[in-house]
């Protein structure tokens, strides 16, 4: 496969395959050629509304032999096990949050793609977009001088309200800090490099949550995992970030702050491609918003760029290594909260070099 489009197939027909197929589909580096999943029949329906060729099993795709990069859109539980199977067929990797569900697995799928000479890539990609792109670029400028502290929240009363199956969310592998940490750390890890130790603490504000939404409203379900978590984070050689990552709270936030020498700034939810991104210096009565450069094209642009990074031969910006630091991290956050003490975070990984600001997902850069 030595030129023209990379060919994709997507394992797991759920609720996101919408939007990687929506915005692969319209990437014309990429070219999505299967869809499968457990049951047959919603691989089907996903595939034919997305105009993709082929559907059916795991084995189906991957027989298919224009596919070089599989897509796992599994549930958490299966992501290594899955992962390892298209690698075993010659396949590269690129997965939904996170990684696996703990460090031995993650590094068994590394270690096997390493083996195989393929890649892996995993979500989250929102820090490809043009928000933090933006964001890293400003910082790399000396916009604000050298960053010393970051103050950084998810917070709202959890998902239960909305979700019709909500119970997942409060089990192993999942909670505020697994659930929507990634894209909090992934982006830290990607401006400020990768984290040396941390000190948590955590909690959980009830044994049971009530489905308030959908047919099983008013079902009461067990809550496994706290659902308040504050870290303090050690970047070495730069800030320090305090991190609050709660479904317990009635005030929602989602916001990242960095205070540097000579300036702040205000990044966007970073579980978006877009802004806006404020600026203020010490001198400044208010914010001013900054223009954004990149792209906003969602969900799906760390396949492309993963696939654009296999034709040039190299590196891929969401790579399995900073997938498995972010996974450490989240790990030792939960071991620091359980022992009550600063905790070491063993793992390392290369910081992302930032996109082109004029990175454009929808013009060919392969021939």
């Amino acid at each position: 496969m030595s030129g023209g489009p990379v060919g994709v197939a997507v394992v797991g027909a759920g609720v996101i395959s919408g939007q990687y197929l929506r915005h692969l589909g319209a990437f014309p580096d990429v070219r999505v050629l299967g869809v499968a999943d457990l049951e047959p029949a919603r691989a089907a329906e996903v595939a034919e509304e997305h105009g993709v060729p082929v559907s059916g099993t795991v084995e189906t795709v991957l027989a298919i032999p224009e596919v070089e990069i599989v897509v796992n859109l599994t549930i958490p539980a299966a992501h290594a096990s899955v992962a390892l199977r298209a690698l075993r067929a010659g396949k590269h990797v690129y997965g939904e949050k996170p990684l696996a569900l703990d460090l031995g697995e993650a590094a068994q799928v590394l270690a096997e793609a390493d083996r195989l000479g393929l890649r892996v890539g995993n979500a989250p990609d929102t820090f490809l977009g043009a928000g933090i792109q933006s964001t890293i670029h400003a910082v790399r400028s000396g916009l604000i001088g050298v960053p010393v502290a970051v103050t950084a929240a998810t917070q709202g009363l959890g998902p239960e309200s909305w979700h019709p199956s909500p119970e997942f969310l409060y089990q192993r592998g999942a909670g505020p800090l697994f659930d929507l940490g990634p894209y909090y750390l992934t982006t830290l890890v990607a401006l400020l490099g990768p984290a040396a130790r941390v000190a948590a603490g955590a909690r959980r504000a009830r044994p049971e949550r009530v489905v308030g939404s959908g047919p099983k409203a008013g079902t009461v379900f067990p809550v496994e995992v706290p659902t308040h978590v504050n870290a303090l984070i050690d970047f070495p050689g730069t800030a320090m970030a305090a991190t609050t990552f709660s479904f317990d709270s009635p005030v929602n936030r989602r916001m990242i702050e960095v205070i540097g020498t000579e300036g702040a700034l205000s990044l966007p939810d970073p579980n978006t491609f877009e802004g806006p991104l404020l600026a203020r210096g010490p001198r400044d009565f208010d914010w001013r918003e900054l223009p954004l450069a990149g792209t906003t094209a969602g969900r799906g642009i760390g396949v492309l760029d993963l696939a654009r990074s296999l034709r040039a031969g190299t590196p891929h910006r969401a790579s399995g290594a900073l997938a498995l630091h972010v996974l450490e991290l989240m790990t030792t956050i939960e071991e620091s909260a359980e022992r009550g003490e600063f905790r070491p975070v063993a793992s390392t990984c290369p910081i992302p070099e930032p996109l082109p600001p004029d990175w454009n997902p929808h013009e060919s850069t392969l021939t």
